[in-house]
């Protein structure tokens, strides 16, 4: 099997100073333009890896390969090729990759290659691209205990390629056109929602086009490409064998269904045609067969073949436009076999909803450390006031909206967008907070350098006549000079504040008599004001007790209203209802009074023509 020579990437080794596990800068293929870089793409994938290992029929993601797709930056052109085993699709698959050897290439009758398995290499046609290639598990394999793993990796296939290449034997047979009719399994799987008529689906131009283009290979091909004695190309024979046929019985139907799934999911369709590439002696040695040990036509189909690939296959595209790069591909490729292995089916709105939520998650955190550093550098707390500080925080806020939308991804509803502003909102209040503690800290440290003589001074400096005003000038010469230190923040006065409040102790100690007298009022004013204020509350609740009361009433009148409202309506309706019945039973009675008439008159008819009928007939009397 292939993996059983193929190397392993050490996790340590390094290559042109990039790490093979790569989960340092995202930066590995930004562009064609380095050649450097694609040859780290070459020496990194020197050989194909396994991607989704199918061990005892469970698949696995391997971590290897996804190390290697998380740092694919560019576009991507994923080819796929599924066919039986043992029909050398391998073959093809190292072609494409421009090497005689990678995917394995088996001799005997048993399946080598298990699972899928990628080829990452620098698309030779198409500048700022990789082209990935997935070589699959053989389908119809004696070997394997359950059916349903075909399907799987027929899904996967389908799945993760812009192009499947669909490889069979010698023509185009029923059996290879039921065997693409998985097509109509997928149907399901991809709950795609289409019209029971496979011809007529209400949105199929939508729901299709993430299906890859179809190439159909026909190995071995033996047969010669006429119709009626005229000469057809390949692709002539492809369409001819989908023709559909004219009827409506079940053996037509079930002729014509394959047909009509595989026109309608794969709209774009190509087949090349394959002689053997050389006698049966040599074919297990393929592998080391150079160009000229092969037939001429054998490797002239397949150079067509390839430059079709690489001139028509186009970049891996999600619906709505969207371009798959590798961490994409990666996205795409844990949902499907998650989804495969808890026994979901693989749903294409779940993968591009966790592509979403991956990558518009990674936007989000970009967008916020941006925030974070743009913040870090321009802002000095304490801000002189919160103007400023909301100033910074709106610029920054900005770049990092900016941030966002450069690298969010379908964005749906904005979702994710208003994430990030709900989290920059926070981030502004806990700078806010942040500004508030520094500007307090500063001011409350600046208040007791400040004012630290006047609280060292005896009280009985001021403790005589007139001491009172000493020390109120004392406290504004401090004052003004606490004033004049810079960027105090937004506490300034606040914290000012907080601080002669502080001290009223003191000075109601030095006021003395005079200040008592004052104090003595303004208790009693304060006294009022709270016995005024506890008069206006109690009115305030009774007020709102009499309303809620009356409210009550209301509510109860109306519930007595309603109640007897609908007694009122139920009696009338109960005497309408007897009326009703009354009525009937009147016009009841009247209906059978007249037939009792008429079958009295009736019977006195009847009666009276038995009476004629029975009476004698007058015996008249002749005389001769």
């Amino acid at each position: 099997m292939l993996g059983e020579h193929m190397p392993r990437f050490s996790r340590q080794n390094d290559f042109l100073g990039l790490n093979t596990r790569y989960s340092g800068p995202a930066h590995l293929f930004p562009c064609r333009q380095s050649n450097v870089l694609d040859m780290a793409l070459e020496i990194l994938m020197a050989e194909p890896v396994c991607l989704i290992e199918n061990t005892s029929e469970q698949f696995m993601v391997n971590e290897e390969a996804v190390q290697i797709l998380s740092a694919v930056t560019q576009p991507v052109v994923v080819v796929a090729i599924v066919g039986l085993y043992r029909t050398g699709k391998s073959y093809l698959m190292n072609k494409l990759a421009g090497k005689k050897t990678g995917f394995s290439v088996g001799s005997t009758v048993q399946s080598h290659t298990k699972g899928i398995w990628m080829w990452c290499v620098p698309h030779p046609e198409k500048p700022d691209h990789t082209l990935v290639l997935l070589d699959t598990e053989g389908l119809g394999d004696v070997e394997k205990a359950d059916d349903s793993n075909d399907i799987k990796i027929f899904t996967l296939a389908i799945l993760l390629s812009s192009t499947f290449v669909y490889n069979t034997m010698s023509k185009i047979d029923q059996g290879s056109m039921d065997l693409l009719n998985n097509v109509t399994e997928l149907t399901d799987l991809l709950r795609v929602r289409t019209s029971p008529d496979p011809d007529v689906g209400e949105d199929a131009a939508g729901h299709v086009s993430f299906f890859p283009d179809l190439v159909w290979t026909l190995r071995d091909f033996f047969l010669d490409l006429q119709i009626d004695g005229q000469l057809i190309t390949a692709d002539e024979y492809l369409e001819n064998s989908l023709k559909l046929k004219e009827g409506d019985d079940q053996r037509t139907q079930s002729y014509n269904l394959p047909r009509k799934c595989i026109k309608k999911f794969f709209p774009t369709r190509k087949c090349f045609i394959f002689d053997s590439p050389t006698d049966l002696k040599k074919l297990s040695q393929l592998e080391t067969l150079s160009d000229d040990d092969l037939e001429p036509l054998f490797v002239q189909q397949v150079a067509e073949f390839c430059s079709y690939i690489f001139n028509h296959s186009m970049t891996k595209t999600l619906p709505g436009g969207i371009k798959v790069n590798g961490p994409r591909l990666e996205s795409l490729l844990l949902t499907y076999v998650n989804a495969i292995s808890c026994g979901d089916l693989p749903c294409m709105e779940n993968a591009v909803l966790t592509l979403t939520q991956k990558e518009n998650t990674a936007a989000v955190q970009k967008a916020i450390a941006h925030y974070d550093q743009q913040m870090s550098q321009k802002v000095q707390l304490p801000t002189e006031t919160l103007q400023e500080l909301l100033d910074l925080h709106t610029a920054s806020r900005r770049e990092a909206i900016g941030v966002f939308m450069k690298d969010s991804f379908k964005d749906v509803d904005q979702k994710f967008q208003k994430e990030l502003e709900a989290l920059l909102d926070a981030k502004r209040d806990d700078f806010c907070k942040r500004n508030l503690e520094a500007s307090s800290d500063l001011c409350s440290a600046l208040l007791q350098d400040i004012f630290g003589p006047l609280e060292s001074s005896e009280q009985g400096t001021y403790s005589k006549p007139g001491g009172y005003n000493l020390y109120l000038q004392k406290t504004e010469e401090l004052k003004a000079e606490y004033y004049q230190k810079p960027r105090k923040g937004i506490q300034a006065e606040e914290a000012l504040q907080e601080y002669l409040k502080s001290k009223e102790s003191v000075s109601a100690t030095i006021l003395q008599t005079d200040q008592a007298l004052r104090a003595r009022e303004e208790e009693m004013k304060e006294a009022r004001r709270q016995a005024e204020a506890a008069r206006a509350e109690a009115e305030r609740l009774e007020a709102i007790q009499r309303e809620n009361q009356r409210l009550m009433e209301e509510q109860e009148r109306r519930h007595q209203e309603e109640v007897r409202q609908m007694e009122m309506n139920r009696a009338r309706m109960l005497q309408e209802q007897q009326r009703a019945k009354e009525r009937r039973l009147q016009e009841e009675a009247q209906r059978l009074n007249a037939i009792h008439q008429a079958e009295q008159a009736r019977l006195q008819e009847e009666l009276r023509r038995l009476q004629q009928v029975s009476r004698p007939p007058n015996d008249d009397c002749i005389l001769l």
